[in-house]
């Protein structure tokens, strides 16, 4: 898996994100922002609150993680 090496909010559910192999892109994540540990996410103050964890990981002070190699799918094109 490709670690998330740069990671920036850039709207309110919006992540700029730089895998290490050099793709890149943005995501918007509103509709992924779903159950007890997602939700609060949707608060924009909250979502901008993220941080890569020591393993490339977008992380949340709630606990909140997403997977990066979903994200890379999505990146990518493919169904994820």
């Amino acid at each position: 898996m490709d670690r998330i090496v740069q990671l920036e909010v850039t709207g309110p559910h919006r992540l700029f994100v730089v895998f290490e192999d050099g793709l890149s892109g943005e995501l918007e994540l509103l509709h992924r922002l779903n159950g007890p540990m997602l939700e609060p996410l949707r608060d924009p103050d909250v979502f901008r609150r993220v941080h890569l964890d020591e393993y490339g990981v977008p992380t949340w002070p709630n606990g909140a993680d997403l997977a990066p190699d979903g994200l890379y799918a999505r990146l990518k094109g493919s169904p994820a």
